[in-house]
């Protein structure tokens, strides 16, 4: 089983446009509604892999009852996606994804979340420990609703480790720079965010940098350039064969089940690339966001170049 943590879930909404104008009207040409917050994306793709995922974080309110019914309603015909969300007090929240049909460009706009107490945490650190004892990997990602501390994925990371859980953390921000401190197995940090972290824009220094700081592993999304990869095995860079036009939401996410679900079935790096750089270009390609294009996955997935990097001098 994986699990996968969200702290901040959402509903997310998408409406698409035949052109996104500002300062005016538009008519919603199709709408979609699905359970959403990057770790419940990532178990979404996982489970479609064919692997049992487990989610937990907070769900709270008329949308947080939404998205549980949402997930509740997913299918599971090869692998099982169970609800392990813990319940608080405020509303979830929603994110609205506007998508251009006109360019292809997607407009995003996220709430903040509900404000968690020190008796919601508490709760849900229980329950975290005990799903960790049937747990094959895990992997935190997203955003900290407000009422969070910025040091809460370092105190996620410290159970897991002590338990024999390899980690995956996908955040940003001061949430990314405490908790690659605490030394998770793997960070999947897009451009931006290794910058932030590191001062450095080239991707190879950066990475290399941001794994000097503590993560066993780095993976940096290079959007349509692919993934680097900084392991203890070497370091690779994988490229999707051509450059694609869609819809980009949740294609980080599908990159983060690609990787998991290949860290769990003891594939070697470039294989996890590959597969990780084939779903994220197949989520792009999807029709609705946060899915991804099984036909496009499985015809990309052997086109999906490797490079090796030489070692650090």
């Amino acid at each position: 089983m994986i699990l996968t943590v969200t702290l901040n879930t959402a509903l997310d909404l998408t409406y698409d446009v035949p052109a996104l104008v500002p300062h005016s009207s538009h008519r919603v040409t199709d709408l979609s509604e699905r359970p959403g917050g990057k770790g419940v994306n990532v178990a979404r793709v996982l489970t479609a892999l064919g692997h049992d995922s487990v989610v937990t974080g907070f769900a709270g309110g008329t949308t947080g009852t939404a998205l549980r019914e949402l997930l509740a309603a997913l299918p599971q015909d090869t692998a099982t996606l169970t609800d392990a969300l813990v319940p608080v007090a405020g509303d979830t929240r929603r994110t609205l994804a506007v998508a251009d049909r006109a360019t292809g460009d997607t407009t995003q706009f996220n709430e903040p979340g509900p404000h968690i107490t020190a008796a919601e945490w508490i709760a849900f650190l229980r329950s975290y420990e005990k799903l960790l004892t049937g747990a094959d990997a895990v992997a935190l990602c997203g955003s900290l609703p407000p009422g969070i501390h910025v040091g809460a994925y370092a105190e996620l990371i410290r159970p897991a480790r002590a338990a024999g859980v390899p980690v995956l953390l996908d955040t940003s921000g001061e949430p990314l720079r405490r908790g690659i401190a605490a030394r998770p197995d793997l960070i999947k940090p897009n451009a931006d965010e290794l910058a932030q972290l590191t001062g450095a824009r080239e991707p190879l220094r950066a990475t290399r940098d941001a794994r000097r700081r503590g993560a066993h592993a780095v993976i940096a999304s290079l959007g349509p350039d692919g993934m680097l990869a900084v392991t203890p095995d070497g370091s690779w860079q994988a490229s999707p064969p051509a450059p694609v036009k869609g819809n980009p939401t949740g294609a980080g996410d599908s990159a983060v089940a690609g990787l998991l679900s290949g860290l769990v079935e003891g594939l070697s790096w470039p294989d996890r690339l590959r597969r990780a750089v084939a779903l994220s270009t197949a989520t792009v390609l999807a029709p609705t966001a946060g899915d991804f294009d099984r036909a496009a996955y499985e015809e990309l997935l052997p086109r999906v170049a490797i490079e090796e990097h030489a070692p650090a001098a």
